[in-house]
């Protein structure tokens, strides 16, 4: 069960499929099937340590088809860094790291809000590359997009990535479109995308 842990843990907020982490832990014989590691995962999500992340599935104007894998995510990002042995030092010195566990602290903030709100959250990405990291939907039907990215000098990049989506999806208009960053000043862009540093996140 360690050894599961510590693989998701490496592969938090990404889309690794369970062949992976098998491989992961069994890197030089096949100590564990992938039926067994099916079953600890099953273990793992009902006690809420592990909560992946579904996609969301609109329709699409292009004929990209949609990714239906979910994203990989641990409950608090905290338990992520304690069986990778993470330290705040480890982390500045490994950004790559650094940035999927704000991922998943982003997430994990969005979850709590939305449900409050009876929404859900979502991730989104198709097979041309247009993604979201969370799609939060309402059950009124009202939706909006978020990239997460832990520095601020990628807000461009987010930006860039959330106007592909809004003009890729064939539904009503986003509520809002927004790039949720590590530190920084809120602000809206003259695109009309929010721009909110974590410590400003809320319901």
């Amino acid at each position: 069960m360690r050894d599961v842990l510590k693989s998701i843990s490496r592969n938090t907020a990404t889309h690794s499929p369970d062949t992976k982490i098998l491989a992961d832990i069994n890197p030089n014989a096949p100590a564990m099937n992938i039926k067994t590691l099916r079953d600890y995962i099953g273990v793992q999500g009902r006690i809420h340590v592990v909560e992946d992340l579904p996609a969301w599935s609109p329709k699409l104007r292009s004929k990209a088809t949609i990714m239906s894998r979910h994203t990989r995510h641990l409950t608090d990002p905290a338990i992520a860094a304690y069986f990778l042995g993470a330290t705040d030092e480890d982390l500045v010195f490994d950004m790559d790291i650094f940035g999927l566990l704000f991922e998943s602290l982003v997430i994990r903030d969005l979850r709590v809000y939305t449900q409050a709100l009876g929404g859900d959250v979502y991730h989104f990405r198709d097979s041309n590359g247009v993604e979201a990291d969370a799609i939060v939907h309402l059950n009124n039907g009202r939706w909006g997009a978020i990239e997460v990215k832990l520095n601020p000098a990628r807000e461009d990049e987010g930006a860039e990535s959330l106007i592909r989506l809004r003009d890729t999806v064939d539904c009503r208009p986003p509520s809002f479109l927004a790039v949720i960053t590590g530190r920084g000043m809120a602000h809206t862009r003259p695109d009309g995308i929010h721009v909110i540093p974590i410590g400003c996140l809320r319901d």
